[in-house]
């Protein structure tokens, strides 16, 4: 049996709001501020199988913090040493400037090494590209980088791709 004496003092101090400038205060703020986020990083995730939708099957998706990158290889699946294109929409996530350019490169992080050609990128309107002259000379492990220019600066869609 608990023999402490009853503070009515600490009962008050336990269901009082936190008070501004404490810990208790910050934490509260927090916590505040982390549920607001929650509708939106739930719309962001929402968003990611949606873009894309529109070029068929095959599509691939990478995401950034920013941006949801969907493509589909044209032919499909990619051959080794054939030149292939990439449909690709971008879409951005809440909060973020709708893309205004473009760039597509891919390496191969085992061998520290990327394509021997540069795409040429042609934007054809609402979010959407068509990257051409891409070439993949091995088999093995490629990773595409999507540089992906808004208003608020560039950012790096980066998606692994496994060429047989």
């Amino acid at each position: 049996m608990n023999t402490a004496p009853f503070a009515p003092d600490r009962v008050r101090r336990a269901t009082a709001p936190p008070r501004a400038g404490t810990q208790a205060g910050r934490m509260a703020r927090r916590a505040l501020a982390a549920a607001a986020l929650v509708p939106l990083l739930a719309q962001a995730s929402a968003d990611a199988p949606r873009c894309g939708d529109a070029l068929g099957t095959g599509v691939a998706r990478g995401e950034s913090k920013r941006y949801v990158v969907a493509w589909r290889a044209d032919p499909s699946p990619i051959v080794v040493s054939r030149h292939f294109a990439l449909d690709v929409v971008v879409c951005a996530k809440a909060g973020a400037a709708p893309a205004m350019s473009l760039r597509v490169d891919a390496t191969m992080p085992a061998h520290r090494h990327g394509m021997n050609y540069r795409p040429t990128i042609a934007a054809t309107g609402d979010g959407r590209f068509r990257a051409e002259g891409l070439l993949f000379h091995m088999p093995g492990a490629w990773e595409f980088a999507f540089d992906v220019t808004g208003n608020d600066g560039t950012e790096r869609v980066r998606a692994p791709y496994e060429l047989q």
